[in-house]
């Protein structure tokens, strides 16, 4: 006998909270190529990462009723099982508040940010809601808004969504294959040396007992390279372009902490007590900034050149810098 729940529906736009029994859901094709995890993510919302990926190893969920993985394509016409899914306990985040962010560049398949500082890309690790959340709420006409790379959360800048999933597509395969160029600046503590250096260090992830996640150099790790430009020196710290030739996580910064330069206010990988230096100067956030992004358009293929300007207060501690290297010396 056919349950009344097994009749496929339309995905349409993501529901708001999961329904309280099996659903079978049609991938539209606004989904096609999507991952099932992300397919998940953004049908149930609210409900925790945790209880997704626990649902899709126990084959809970099945795709075309087979056993899938969570990086798993979907494609249109796809009929996705969708098991009851448990929302969060009264008390725990709601929806996400609407919000947009300065555009650096938009059209119909691109969107292109400043992302400012101290807002993380998406919810989760004990974030309600970043980016990719507030905007879907402030966008509710948008059939489709994905991140098309990630930024730390306190690093500010250049931040990429795609508004097709063709030009997500498109915008993973460039910078998979290293096509364009992404610049990042960051304060270092030091006296840069070279004017222009290779950081080629291999880098793995490893997560501490407390269970926060972080990055090390490691000759067994996954290949990594960072271009360094000299921009300035401020006596005891200097100024650097950090250009990004592959994608790992933290790579800048680890890149830069293992060569003896940590970014000013990284609470990972820098000093504590130059942070408390800088926190008691006013200057409470890590300096690193998604400067410039050069690129083909996703759909036309142009040649994109965007900028970010350095935030105001990035602005004003290189100032104060400068005018306390520029400041005679006191000979009394």
């Amino acid at each position: 006998m056919r349950k009344q729940d097994d009749a496929p529906v339309p995905a349409g736009r993501p529901a708001t909270a999961p329904a309280p029994a099996v659903r079978l859901v049609e991938v539209g094709p606004e989904h096609d190529g999507q991952r099932l995890d992300n397919f998940l993510l953004r049908l149930c919302k609210g409900v925790p990462k945790s209880h997704i990926y626990k649902a899709i190893r126990s084959g809970e969920v099945r795709v075309n009723k087979g056993r899938s993985g969570a990086d798993q394509r979907v494609a249109a016409g796809d009929v996705v099982r969708v098991p009851p899914l448990r929302q969060p306990a009264p008390g725990q985040a709601g929806p996400a508040p609407a919000a947009e962010f300065p555009v650096v560049f938009e059209d119909d398949v691109l969107l292109v940010i400043d992302k400012p500082a101290g807002v993380a890309v998406h919810g989760g690790s004990g974030v309600a809601h970043g980016v990719i959340e507030r905007l879907r709420a402030a966008r509710p006409q948008a059939r489709f808004l994905e991140l098309a790379h990630r930024l730390d959360r306190e690093t500010s800048g250049l931040l990429m969504l795609a508004k097709k999933r063709s030009a997500l597509l498109a915008l993973h395969r460039m910078l998979r294959e290293g096509e364009g160029s992404k610049h990042y600046l960051a304060l270092v503590c030091g006296d840069w040396v070279n004017d222009r250096q290779h950081l080629r260090q291999p880098l793995a992830k490893w997560t501490t007992r407390s269970g926060e996640r972080r990055v090390k150099v490691d000759p067994d790790g996954q290949q990594a390279h960072t271009i360094v430009t000299l921009l300035h020196r401020y006596g005891a710290c200097s100024l650097v372009d950090a250009e990004l030739r592959t994608g790992r996580t933290h790579q800048i910064r680890v890149h830069l902490a293992a060569s003896g330069f940590p970014i000013v206010g990284d609470d990972k990988y820098g000093d504590d007590a130059v942070r408390e230096q800088f926190a008691r100067q006013g200057f409470r956030r890590m300096f690193l900034h998604a400067h410039r992004l050069a690129l083909h358009h996703p759909a036309s293929g142009e040649p994109m050149n965007l900028e970010a300007p350095l935030p105001p207060e990035c602005d004003r501690l290189l100032q104060r810098l400068a005018g306390a290297a520029a400041a005679p010396a006191n000979d009394n």
